[in-house]
């Protein structure tokens, strides 16, 4: 078992683009011209070219690009009792389009059961070398509590769960669970995705939060997710990515971490933060001063929503300055997100996606030794 450590100096998110031959094989299997076991051997192959790739290009940490998903989020969601889903055509407005998501609700108490995403990490962990370390990623307990408190699920959360209380017990404990589940099948590298606290910031903070008064929203999404990772073995390393929605290379939200970062920044109990960092709209450096001393931090200054290659200059620039509030030994660098959280991706080629990572590594080898 390999005993490397995320994050690294260079890193990158988790998912990637869809290679054409994946795409080729979903709408063939979708219209029965190919069965689910030649569907498998092919999201198999195109798992393993990727995992090469991302050893060709140096990278330590290796993940399955989430070419098991159609979203970052919802099918893992799909994994545990009590969750039911349809496609209706509907979805979340982001800013240019709306993101097309299955409509995902409670049809009874939310449980742990076996999960097939652990499977899916066993294949995954069959490429570990001495130079590479698997990593997985799930979305956070807290976005999993987000999604059946939302307008529209609420109500049939309600059916199961009298209070909010009652159902972040719920998740803090099946969470507990599937990550022992991980942690058994040899996981020692579990990264927490969280658009959660994009909904306690910016233009989109600007209502009660579902109801709830802003300040307690927060306490509660800090919450579920500490109590998910509570008594998680020592040598687990949990990190946790933040930010603002990646769909099509359009955003969700748009404002600064300085209202969360009294929560998240200084009090989730995980090992490092990734932050979405690639232009304006997640504000300045100076939050992260918030940032508990046990907790490395990965700037996320390329964009991964854009195939313009960043300036190198004006990346180590901002390294610089965000090191006026974090000592450069606690940093990383990576894309602000994954090139394709939902199978769609975003608006770049797999080229323009690995002069990225180029760009990343070369960076930080560079700054950050």
């Amino acid at each position: 078992m390999s005993t490397l450590k995320t994050p690294f100096r260079y890193d990158f998110v988790g998912s990637f683009l869809r290679p054409q031959a994946l795409k080729d094989a979903k709408a063939k299997y979708q219209n029965n011209d190919i069965t689910k076991e030649e569907y498998d051997n092919i999201v198999n192959e195109e798992i393993t070219k990727l995992v090469a790739k991302q050893k060709e290009l140096g990278f330590h940490a290796i993940t399955d690009g989430e070419f098991r998903r159609t979203f970052w989020h919802l099918d893992f969601m799909w994994g545990f009792d009590g969750v039911e889903h349809e496609a209706t055509g509907g979805g979340v407005p982001f800013n240019a389009e709306l993101a097309v998501l299955d409509d995902t609700y409670l049809v009874g108490k939310f449980k742990a059961k076996a999960h097939p995403f652990v499977e899916y990490f066993k294949f995954l962990k069959q490429f570990e070398d001495e130079n590479t370390v698997a990593k997985y990623t799930i979305p956070a307990p807290a976005q999993t509590y987000l999604q059946f408190i939302v307008p529209g699920n609420i109500e049939k959360t309600r059916k199961f769960y009298e209070t909010n209380e009652e159902l972040i017990e719920d998740i803090g404990k099946a969470y507990q669970n599937v990550i022992k589940q991980f942690y058994d099948a040899g996981c020692r590298n579990l990264q927490l995705d969280d658009c959660s606290w994009g909904s306690a910031i910016g233009d989109s903070a600007n209502h009660d939060a579902f109801g709830i008064d802003i300040n307690e929203f927060k306490e509660q999404l800090l919450k579920v997710n500490n109590l998910a990772i509570e008594n998680k073995p020592e040598d687990l390393v949990i990190t946790s990515h933040i930010c603002r929605g990646n769909y099509h290379s359009t955003f969700f939200s748009s404002g600064a971490y300085d209202p969360v970062a009294d929560y998240v920044f200084a009090r989730e109990n995980v090992d490092a933060l990734l932050l979405e960092y690639d232009d304006e709209r997640s504000g300045g450096f100076e939050p992260l001063a918030k940032v508990s001393s046990d907790k490395k931090v990965v700037l996320g200054l390329i964009t991964t929503k854009s195939p313009k290659l960043e300036n190198k200059d004006e990346v180590i620039k901002r390294i610089h300055e965000a090191a006026k509030y974090i000592p450069l030994d606690r940093l990383c660098l990576s894309p602000q997100c994954g090139f394709a959280s939902c199978e769609i991706g975003n608006k770049l080629t797999e080229e323009e996606q690995w002069a990225k990572l180029k760009l990343v590594k070369e960076i930080a080898e560079e700054v950050l030794g």
